[in-house]
């Protein structure tokens, strides 16, 4: 898939500001990478067990789960080699916010979820491409390996989610479309405003921003 098909999915690109403190700040990317794989990783395994009638999402969240946390062990890796303590993070708002989002009763419950999951993963791709060229060859051919599972991440998910939408009624696509549409303004609003914590998924730093990572991190001595 083109990945200009996957930025038109999204409202907005990355502000510059963002990628400006990611290269200034690749310590807490790359913890705050980490974090993200191992919890997309949960996510997967978690509408696994939910709904294990549902084959196909089986079949792609377990592929998913193996390949984020196959993620998970290359950023660790990573980290290892530059003396990167994997450490505790506190989530930025931008995951917990979309959330807010997700309706209560079945199964708009899972398409609202499966929605997200593909912002989330549309998210990411964009911002591994725009990293790339600012980053050692290390990591620049890292995330450029990245690129194309995490494109397909979003495709599953937002395949999934409309399947989801034919089960229901007619008016059920209508319905997947005005979810796609509600979930991306909020995604914009998330990554366009202000946020004073920087992390892979957080919005425009502001000068707080790097009073908060000094003392997020601890590196190894």
């Amino acid at each position: 898939m083109p990945l200009s098909e996957l930025k038109q999915f999204l409202g907005c690109s990355t502000p510059q500001a963002w990628v400006d403190k990611a290269i200034q700040e690749q310590d807490i990317l790359l913890i705050d990478h980490a974090h993200c794989e191992k919890k997309a990783a949960s996510t997967a395994m978690q509408l696994m067990f939910r709904h294990p009638t549902r084959a196909n999402l089986l079949t792609k969240m377990s592929r998913l789960a193996k390949e984020e946390l196959i993620h998970f062990e290359q950023v660790c890796r990573i980290m290892r080699e530059r003396g990167i303590v994997y450490d505790h993070l506190d989530a930025c708002r931008y995951v917990g916010g979309l959330r807010q989002l997700v309706r209560t009763h079945e199964p708009a419950k899972l398409m609202d979820t499966l929605i997200i999951g593909a912002f989330i993963e549309a998210r990411s791709c964009e911002r591994f491409e725009l990293l790339i060229p600012h980053l050692d060859e290390t990591l620049a051919k890292f995330y450029a390996s990245l690129l194309k599972s995490e494109a397909r991440h979003y495709q599953d998910y937002l395949s999934l989610a409309k399947n989801v939408a034919l089960e229901v009624d007619a008016a059920g696509l209508d319905d997947y479309t005005q979810r796609i549409d509600m979930v991306r303004d909020l995604e914009v609003e998330l990554i366009s405003a202000e946020d004073p914590m920087f992390r892979f998924h957080s919005g425009v730093p502001i000068k707080t921003s790097l009073q908060h990572t000094k003392k997020d991190i601890v590196h190894a001595q």
